[in-house]
């Protein structure tokens, strides 16, 4: 029967140089506030104790939140809850006490089924954290940190890029977990860019327009636009003017020009662009 830890994606690490080479990733300092998402037995919480001001571990399995609460080090703080959907708002001002206020530092092993959505909302709440480390599914550090011409490059890597600077630290093996996973893992770096690499007027208008344009990754730009209902003249002037190909596909847009392309083809009187 599969447990519930095991239905939440939850793998813990073993090895503590390893945890200790995770914890300095964000380069913990005396003053800083950490939150540490999925701290699961705490062996990571406890080689960031050490090194930070003050830690606050979210943890959404009740069996583990109580065990850590019980046995943590006087400068963590557990709180039981969703990562999803948790304040880190209140986690910041309110949980982490006196003084504490953004941006701050988060870190995590982060159960494979949240990844994707989890870097989502990073990205939604980017202005409250100044760097970021997370460990996790290989597959999905390699698309958020995907450049322009590899096939993993997606709107969640341009989205994130646009504000970090996005780095694949070092991968980890699947016997570094127990119990061990079956995809390799990776930590990824997101260091918070001083100045956005594009400005955006509409950053929700924005991310629904690249959801639009990837949605039919194996056909042309074009042909995506053309489904969004933008006229075929209009949407080759617009790659033209960008110096894009016809043929040219949605991974192969480097991401100054899918801000041109947005400003080019959102209706002056629409905040974005929508799919039929």
């Amino acid at each position: 029967m599969k447990t519930r830890r095991r239905a939440l994606g939850q793998h813990f690490l073993r090895d503590a140089r390893l945890l200790e080479k995770i914890a300095r990733t964000i380069d913990p300092q005396p003053a800083d506030v950490v939150i540490e998402i999925g701290p699961g037995k705490g062996a990571l919480t406890r080689a960031l104790s050490p090194l930070a001001g003050k830690v606050v571990a979210v943890e959404m399995d009740r069996i583990l939140a109580e065990a850590l609460d019980a046995d943590k080090p006087e400068n963590v703080t557990v709180v039981e809850g969703d990562a999803l959907v948790v304040s880190f708002e209140r986690l910041i001002t309110e949980i982490a006490g006196a003084g504490a206020r953004p941006p701050v530092k988060i870190i995590g092993n982060l159960p494979y089924a949240i990844s994707g959505p989890f870097l989502a909302r990073v990205w939604e709440k980017r202005r409250l954290f100044s760097r970021a480390s997370f460990l996790i599914q290989r597959e999905v550090a390699e698309r958020i940190a995907a450049g322009p011409g590899s096939k993993e490059f997606a709107p969640l890597s341009i989205m994130l890029q646009v504000y970090f600077d996005v780095k694949i630290l070092f991968r980890v093996a699947p016997g570094s977990f127990v119990p061990p996973p079956k995809v390799d893992s990776a930590v990824v770096s997101l260091v918070r860019r001083e100045t956005p690499l594009i400005a955006l007027a509409d950053e929700a208008g924005f991310r629904k327009f690249l959801g639009s344009a990837f949605s039919q990754r194996r056909k042309t730009l074009l042909n995506n636009l053309a489904a969004m209902d933008v006229p075929a003249e209009k949407g080759r002037a617009a790659l033209a003017s960008l110096g894009l190909v016809r043929t040219v596909r949605p991974e192969q847009v480097a991401i100054a020009a899918w801000a041109g392309l947005f400003a080019a083809l959102r209706p002056a009187d629409s905040p974005s662009l929508s799919r039929k």
